[in-house]
């Protein structure tokens, strides 16, 4: 999985905020909130990655365990799973 281009992650008052930029800036409207969490497996999967590699790189970047990781990253995946969002 991918997220497409046409997104940018910046950190605002604190927030991770993701918006639309360029052509994409017309078909999606709004911004998209991220806990730290979330904006490290965004940026994560600003490259071609599998969940099973993004699992791995939560558990080295964060004090979870295997099911927690990988029930986060399951829910990411599924609510980015949108043609708006991925490749």
């Amino acid at each position: 999985m991918k997220i497409k281009e046409g997104f940018i992650i910046r950190q605002v008052g604190g927030e991770n905020i993701v918006v639309p930029i360029g052509k994409t800036g017309k078909d999606f409207h709004g911004m998209i909130k991220l806990n730290d969490s979330g904006a490290f497996l965004w940026r994560f999967f600003t490259q071609d990655h599998t969940e099973e590699e993004a699992v791995a790189a939560l558990l080295n970047e964060y004090e979870v365990d295997e099911a927690t990781a990988k029930a986060d990253v399951a829910a990411f995946v599924k609510t980015l799973n949108d043609p708006r969002f991925v490749d």
